[in-house]
């Protein structure tokens, strides 16, 4: 069973920067996409950025394009996000999942692990 523990979240100021941690344990993540989901308070969990299991390929949901960077550091077990220029609209708790083998996409429902999510807080 892969447990996944993700880290970082906070309280920042608009304009400000976190960046997420999601260390995973267990069985290898080998040849499995990561991806980052965030729900916030009364909306549906929602896709915000993926990553292959090698990381050279990536994608991110457009409002957050430009702003947050996600990389994996697999000799580590671990997923990063990066997340610039933050807003208000960012807040929500963000969830680091493991893709099932040979699924690159967005669809949360196609992804096996979850972790149980860490808060991001951002204030005007």
């Amino acid at each position: 069973q892969v447990e996944l523990v993700e880290s970082g979240g906070g309280l920042v100021q608009a304009g400000g920067s976190v960046r997420l941690s999601c260390v995973a344990s267990g069985p290898t993540l080998r040849n499995r996409a990561m991806g980052w989901f965030r729900q916030a308070p009364g909306k549906e969990r929602e896709f915000v950025a993926r990553t292959s299991w090698s990381g050279s390929s990536t994608s991110y949901t457009d409002s957050v394009k430009g702003r947050f960077t996600i990389s994996r550091d697999n000799t580590k077990n671990t997923v990063y996000l990066q997340m610039n220029s933050l807003r208000p609209e960012d807040t929500a708790v963000y969830y680091c999942a493991a893709a099932r083998v040979g699924y690159y996409g967005p669809e949360f429902r196609e992804y096996d692990y979850w972790g149980q999510g860490t808060q991001v807080a951002v204030s005007s």
